[in-house]
Order: C-alpha cells, then structure tokens, then sequence
C-alpha cells in the first residue's frame, strides 16, 4: 500500500452491506469510523485497521447503520441494500432457541447441515452461524466435509473444529487442534466409497466430542458440505445426515434440492431453505485449483502470522506408506462374492520412489496397519520435497520438528510446490 492511497468514506444505513472484491495485487484498509459493523459475524472494532489481500472478497454489514473508510482500490465496490442477512439472523435465533432448550434438558443441541450447489456460500453462512454462537457464550462445534477447499485443515481432508471464540476478521477462526480424517482427493467422486467411509469416521469422532462437555453438548454442531448434490452426491448429502443424526438441513439457493429433502429426510429433520447472498461470486475452476494450493501452502508456512516448517530426512526402511482404494476393476474380474467397490477402501502398499515429490502424506494415529488405519483420524501432513534413490531416504517438509510422531502415512494425490 502506498502512501497516496486514496481512503473513501461509505455510509452505511441500517440493515445494508459494503461488498468490495481485490482480484489484483493491492491491498484494501478497512476501518469503522462510526456506528457498529460486522463481517460474516465478527464485530468490527472502532477505528482498528483490518488489512484484505488479492483473492478477498468481503461484505461488511450493519444492523443500525455506521460509517466505514476503505483505503485502496478494489476491482468491485459497493453498496448493498437487498441482503439475506436478516433471515440469517432469524435462522439462528431458531437455532438459539433448541440451544436453550438442550442447556436446560442437559440434553444434546441442534445439529444443522448446510447445503447447496458450488458458490452459493455455504461456507460463510457456516461461519456466521458459529460467529453468532460463540458471541453468546456457546462452544459449538464446526464440521467441513468440502474436501475440494478444506476450511479447517488442507484440502483433500474432512474435520471437525470446536470454536471457542469469534473468527478473526482477516484471518477465520483458530484452527487449534481439529480432528482430521484424511481423505486424499480433491473431489468426492475420485472414490465416493472411502469418501463414504471417511464421513462415517469422522461422525463417529465428532460426536464422541461432541459429549466431553456438557456446554459444547448443547451448543451442537455446524455442518459445511461440497456443492456435489446431484446423483451420488445427493446420496451423500442423505448418508452425512444419517451419520451425524442431524436435525436441520439448511438449503441455499437450490429450490429442487429443498424438495427433493423435504420428501426424502426423515420429517423429525427439518428442512429449511434460504436464500444466498447477492454478493456470492462463482470462482472459476483455476480460481479454486489456486485456492487450494493456498490453504496448502497456509498450513506449512502460516497466512499473516508466519510459520517456519522444519525439513526432516526418513529413511524407507522406518516408514510404512500405503494408499487407500485401487484402480477400479469391472466386478467380472473380482474374486468370487467381492465387488469393484470393495477394492475402493482398502489399504495398499506403496513402494517409495522419485514419484513421491511435491506429494502430501498424511500421518496416522494407527502405529501398525493391522489398528485398522480407516477409522482413526490422522495427527497431520507432510509434504514429500525429495527422494534420494542412493541414500533410499526422503525429505519432508514438516510442521513440527524431528522425530516424526507415527511412522504409518497415507498418501495423499494432492501436491505441493515448495518455492521458499
């Protein structure tokens, strides 16, 4: 930012949104000069600083009214006064009302899924539902099952994160000891069984939680899905509420998609429809491949706050890598009784090799194969930056230091570039 940036003053009047998008390499300063503004949630703080880089798109709202000085010149801007913010707000004060219920019966609190096609914004809903939550003192818990962006971890995994406090305004929430299962495809369809799997598991985890606490009980949990909703992903949408016993199912943007739930889900789950935000913008397929080499390169090195990974040399001979599911073969060619779709879940040996590069490698909490690698969850990632044939050892880059926790890793088919 330059000092001869210009600062432009927006009034806000009450229920409106200041809607701006950075595609360049600038930075936009946001600052409250008045009045009160929230963004997905979070409160602005008078006259602090917030700073938005290339790839940001924000909309600061405020129920009554306020003044906000934007320096910089973003690629769009401007002010909004049709927004769903409202029926947000109304949605989680039904929300707030099950809670209450849930605190006073010492019972469990609402499990809510949302849903919808691709850039709807199912993501921010999510976090303006939790942002809401955790401002009248609850602990719910945030579920991601979009393995294509990966809120909570990097992509080509599922997780659960409990949310103690407000997420940051330019940074999300603190993403301190999720629960990870990993999953290694960018796209659920790549191997919809072990993708199945992988829900149940985490499910399975995520409600044993869920129960450790009796305000996080009844704060409940918040569910974030991928935007595959037709065919096999419809059923999977079906088979995520089964899982996590879900009771509300909240549908963006997609009235086929409400109906085909309302006479599909059991009538104790509610089905509730609501409409996306004007400010939603559908990101190309580059955009979304660029996005998540991001997150990738978030998780070893930090966003804002940097990290500094360690670079850690394994010799083959001390690790044991498998990958899960194998190419698919017609059930012809099966052994007598078994199908394709067995082959789909099961562990397989990897033999290591220069092939390995720029690949991710999940670390299991399984220390043999035999505990049944599919059901636990994993401790995290490494990326793989060289192999030494000679040497028959790899290089990983690694976010904490040397000695590696488990020795058991699982293959992921994401990849990561190291350029620092």
């Amino acid at each position: 930012m330059t000092d001869t940036a210009e600062t432009k003053e927006y009034i806000l009047e009450k229920d409106c949104e200041l809607r701006f998008e950075i595609e360049s390499k600038t930075q936009i300063i946001v600052e409250l000069k008045s009045g009160f503004a929230e963004l997905y949630g979070t409160e602005l703080v008078k006259a602090k600083k917030y700073t938005f880089l290339q790839g940001a798109k924000v909309a600061v709202f405020s129920y009554q009214g306020c003044v906000i000085l934007l320096t910089g010149e973003p690629d769009v801007c401007y002010i909004a006064r049709e927004t769903p913010m409202i029926q947000y707000l109304n949605t989680h004060s039904a929300i707030e009302q099950m809670r209450a219920k849930a605190e006073e019966r010492e019972s469990q609190g609402p499990i809510v899924m949302i849903v919808g096609p691709t850039d709807v914004g199912k993501s921010t809903v999510c976090r303006i539902l939790l942002n809401y939550a955790v401002r009248l003192g609850h602990r719910p818990i945030f579920t991601d099952l979009d393995v294509g962006q990966g809120n909570l971890c990097v992509p080509g995994s599922i997780s659960s994160l409990l949310i103690e406090r407000p997420a940051s305004i330019e940074e999300g929430f603190a993403q301190i000891a999720p629960l990870v299962v990993h999953y290694g495809h960018k796209s659920p369809d790549a191997n919809n069984e072990f993708y199945k799997s992988c829900i149940s598991t985490l499910a399975d985890i995520t409600i044993e939680r869920l129960k450790e606490d009796k305000r996080t009980m009844a704060s409940g949990i918040i569910i974030n899905t991928c935007g595959w909703i037709k065919g096999q992903g419809y059923q999977n949408i079906k088979d995520a509420a089964n899982a996590f016993q879900v009771g509300i199912i909240i549908v963006l943007d997609q009235e086929r998609l409400y109906n085909e739930l309302l006479r599909d889900i059991d009538s104790s789950c509610k089905v509730v429809f609501l409409p996306k935000s004007g400010g939603v913008v559908e990101r190309s397929q580059q955009i979304r491949a660029e996005s998540r080499d991001l997150r990738i390169r978030e998780y070893f090195y930090g966003s804002r706050s940097p990290l500094y990974p360690h670079s850690i040399d394994i010799k083959w001979s001390d690790m044991k890598l498998y990958k899960i599911g194998a190419p698919a073969l017609p059930d012809s060619c099966m052994p007598l009784g078994m199908k394709a779709t067995d082959n789909m879940t099961k562990l397989w040996p990897i033999q290591t090799g220069p092939s390995l590069v720029h690949h991710l490698l999940a670390l299991s909490f399984a220390e043999t194969a035999e505990q049944d690698v599919l059901k636990k969850n994993i401790l995290g990632y490494v990326c793989v930056t060289n192999v030494d044939v000679d040497r028959q050892t790899i290089t990983v880059l690694s976010p904490q230091p040397r000695p590696l926790p488990n020795v058991v890793m699982l293959l992921s088919e994401l990849q990561f570039i190291d350029s620092h």
